[in-house]
């Protein structure tokens, strides 16, 4: 007899391609398909380099796709959100709970319905969403008394509040953090521990590698300086201003240094970076390569990584340039910290304290002995903890783990 299928419909919200989408496709190109029959839900079929879909993506590698397709707020809406805005200027937190009502009736609620239908029409067994609480209300809605698994998987720090962190409690079977940092600020936020599992963001440590100085050579970039690096969404939580405003510091204070920053990646704080480089001095040495699908080989041409964030969740890019043999620099935050071990496997300095990430700057580029220090214990660390084999297997015990009763699906 054929053993069922558990029937997983993953919702992903999201507008574009980050960190959270690559790692739930290695998830998807991976998962046990004589287990697991997973279907994504999707809101927007959000591209990245070189015309590539999200649904091509999918199509690709034989995972299905349905899109919930956004209707547009009403402009009547949008005046009640400005005006409240105006209104209650003297109270965020007020301002930020009658807005969200307004978006809970026009867009959360919708969705929950939308979604509600799909689950049971089409008999679903899980729904698992692949973001953080704070953005996927409507899943919770849209389950809350059907026999069905809800699985979250929490990709970043989170956003909570008293009243999310009671519905995350009576609704939730489990909390999959990507990280230990955001397991704990998920503890803290009381979303009840036992419901809480960390299985941390991994890679494929087996992939071939490439050769710094022959991709250097074949991306243009140059080959005789030392080069800094960042890789990631041009948007204000990644802080590559502060990236940027360091390397000010760093030219000011060593003009000899023959050096260049590579920055890849597309949104909307390009113009405003490429403004501060002109500022500060150093436009004729920051390259903007604008989103590229190589991400591991613009890593390897890297001396010096640098992740200035404000927050994150357990950053791949991160293991991804650990594994290539480039030198890390992160800000301490929940799990940039939790993969550098400042002075061991990379170095860290407090969010926003240029003058540290600076000094970092210096440091690295001036001692090859620290540098490969550095290096080697990262890529130890790398190779023995963070396996993309894990990462699958301990989601895929979690998702099993939720059914709420034998299916009938074969």
């Amino acid at each position: 007899m054929t053993q069922a299928r558990q029937k997983i419909l993953l919702l992903d919200n999201g507008r574009e391609w980050g960190g959270g989408t690559n790692s739930m496709l290695e998830l998807l190109r991976r998962i046990d398909r004589n287990r697991f029959d997973i279907t994504c839900c999707f809101y927007y079929n959000y591209k990245r380099g070189e015309g590539e879909t999200i649904e091509s993506v999918l199509n690709a590698i034989g995972i299905p796709v349905i899109f919930i397709p956004q209707r547009k707020q009403p402009v009547s809406a949008k005046l009640q959100k400005e005006l409240l805005r105006s209104l209650l200027f003297f109270s965020r937190a007020l301002k930020k709970r009658v807005v969200d009502a307004i978006d809970r009736r026009w867009r959360v609620e919708p969705n929950a319905s939308r979604l509600r239908e799909l689950l049971v029409q089409d008999g679903y067994d899980t729904l698992y969403m692949n973001n953080q609480p704070s953005t996927n209300v409507e899943g919770y809605l849209a389950v809350a008394d059907l026999p069905i698994g809800l699985v979250q998987h929490c990709r970043i720090e989170p956003l909570l509040t008293p009243q999310l962190v009671k519905m995350i409690n009576q609704r939730v079977d489990a909390v999959i953090a990507v990280s230990h940092g955001v397991n704990q600020t998920l503890r803290d936020g009381g979303v009840d521990a036992a419901r809480c599992f960390t299985v941390s963001n991994a890679i494929d440590i087996h992939q071939p590698l490439p050769d710094r100085q022959t991709v250097r050579a074949r991306l243009g970039l140059p080959t005789d300086s030392f080069l800094f690096g960042s890789i990631g969404s041009l948007i204000a939580r990644k802080s590559t201003h502060h990236t940027l405003q360091a390397l000010g510091e760093f030219q000011r204070a060593c003009p000899q240094v023959n050096w260049h920053m590579v920055i890849v990646g597309a949104g909307p704080e390009l113009h405003n970076l490429q403004q501060q480089a002109a500022q500060e001095g150093i436009a004729d040495r920051v390259i903007f390569t604008g989103f590229r699908n190589n991400a591991l080989d613009y890593l390897a041409a890297m001396d010096v990584f640098v992740l200035a964030s404000k927050s994150e969740g357990l950053p791949r890019v991160v293991l991804e340039a650990m594994l290539v043999n480039t030198a890390v620099i992160g800000s301490k935050v929940v799990g940039t910290a939790e993969l550098v071990d400042d002075g061991r496997t990379g170095l860290l300095f407090d969010y926003g304290d240029t003058a540290r990430l600076c000094a970092h700057m210096q440091a690295l580029c001036q001692d090859a002995a620290l540098r490969q220090t550095l290096i080697s214990q990262a890529n130890a660390n790398v190779k023995a903890h963070y396996a993309i084999e894990n990462y699958v297997a301990g989601v895929e015990a979690l998702l099993q783990s939720v059914v709420k009763e034998p299916s009938s699906h074969v």
